[in-house]
């Protein structure tokens, strides 16, 4: 820490998980999910550009939802695992503030693409005639770049509001990495405003709201859909759309209980928990939910794994 304007101390770097003890722990956990999802996730990628039958809408946000785990689990880990190693997690301000950013656009358009999957699966199985016509590659880079684009504005205003705040010391972090709620524990100066930016914007209505009232309006029509189909693809249409349903579950709940919380001392060590199973195990898990219940993606996979050509 350093003197800032009027004498008053100011934090140039935060300490995370100051617990020696459990360094060896952290660094054995935190590396083997990294390995782990990268390389689930990497492995998705790879069946969906090998395999012809995956060159689908639906596949194209699968393959981007894995992109994401894989970019948003490396801005947590690989720092944190070099912290862990040199048996020193201190991070300097600027580098928690960057991190910060990051994290939440990535966690951000997470959460959007999840709800323009909800938007595809609706449109492949209640509207199958026009699905072709609507679901063209021009839509689906657009949808892409409207997650992109509402998550960097989402990112940026909480980067900026706690960029404002005074932090006078203490700095240890009660987290494995820099987030805006253990921040805001640290802070000498008001948090209302940031307060207000998190439950509006962020938790409120841009990440909870309106993505859950988009996603709920079109899982709405999918069940009597799906009931009217006899066929094969019906059954696989479900399928797909119990892992989709399975990996919003565990997204919107690890993050709605975090943050309806808003950093309450009593709950810093459950928010931490559900922080790891948040931004770690989720990503961890996707791959194998997705691939669990899909022949297609499970054949591409063997595929990749055992180097044979698809099927012409």
């Amino acid at each position: 820490m350093e003197p800032g304007a009027g004498n008053r101390i100011r934090v140039i770097e935060f300490i995370l998980l100051a617990n020696r003890r459990l360094q060896p722990i952290l660094f054995a956990v935190f590396l083997f999910a990294y390995v782990v999802t990268v390389r689930g996730n990497v492995s998705i990628l790879a069946a969906i550009s090998v395999e012809p039958k995956l060159y689908t809408p639906m596949y194209y946000f699968l393959g981007s939802l894995s992109l994401l785990d894989i970019e948003c689990i490396t801005i947590t880990i690989p720092p944190m695992l070099a912290y862990l190693l040199a048996h020193q997690c201190r991070v300097p301000y600027a580098s928690c503030i960057s991190q910060l950013f990051f994290f939440h656009l990535l966690a951000s358009v997470d959460c959007h693409l999840l709800t323009a999957m909800a938007y595809d699966h609706y449109l492949a199985i209640c509207q199958p005639l026009i699905y072709s016509s609507r679901m063209i590659c021009e839509i689906q880079g657009a949808l892409v770049g409207i997650c992109y684009t509402i998550s960097f504005t989402n990112a940026l205003t909480h980067t900026v509001a706690v960029s404002m705040l005074d932090f006078c010391g203490p700095n240890v972090v009660n987290h494995f990495y820099c987030d805006l709620l253990p921040l805001f524990q640290l802070s000498c100066s008001s948090i209302h405003l940031n307060r207000q930016l998190l439950f509006v914007w962020g938790g409120g209505i841009f990440m909870g709201v309106i993505p859950m009232i988009l996603f709920s309006v079109s899982y709405a029509h999918i069940p009597a859909a799906v009931l009217r189909i006899t066929s094969a693809e019906g059954r696989k249409a479900f399928s797909t759309c119990g892992s989709h349903l399975t990996v919003v579950c565990i997204f919107y709940g690890t993050s709605f209980f975090s943050y309806t919380h808003l950093g309450s001392v009593s709950a810093l060590d459950m928010e931490r928990g559900i922080g790891i199973l948040n931004t770690i195990f989720s990503q961890m898990l996707n791959p194998v939910i997705y691939s669990l219940q899909n022949p297609d993606v499970q054949g591409a996979l063997k595929r990749v794994l055992t180097g044979k050509r698809p099927p012409e």
